[in-house]
């Protein structure tokens, strides 16, 4: 199963969690410099989701070896 998220889904998060507060922040202040986003936050604990980026959709997964693939 995998999860998409597109910018509105993450700045639409509730405050729950603060360890993502940054993340929000920076979504709504996009002149402000870049924040880091965990990639935990972005996977939330699935192997693989989508990013839907200007139109097109692009798939984000965590290799068994710990590192990042982005496809389009």
């Amino acid at each position: 199963m995998q999860a998409t998220l597109t910018a509105a889904s993450i700045m639409l998060r509730t405050p729950a969690d603060d360890r993502h507060a940054a993340a929000r922040t920076h979504a709504l202040n996009p002149g402000e410099p870049s924040a880091a986003v965990d990639s935990s936050a972005l996977l939330q604990g699935q192997k693989a989701v989508s990013i839907s980026h200007n139109g097109s959709v692009y798939r984000l997964q965590a290799t068994k070896l710990g590192k990042l693939i982005l496809t389009k």
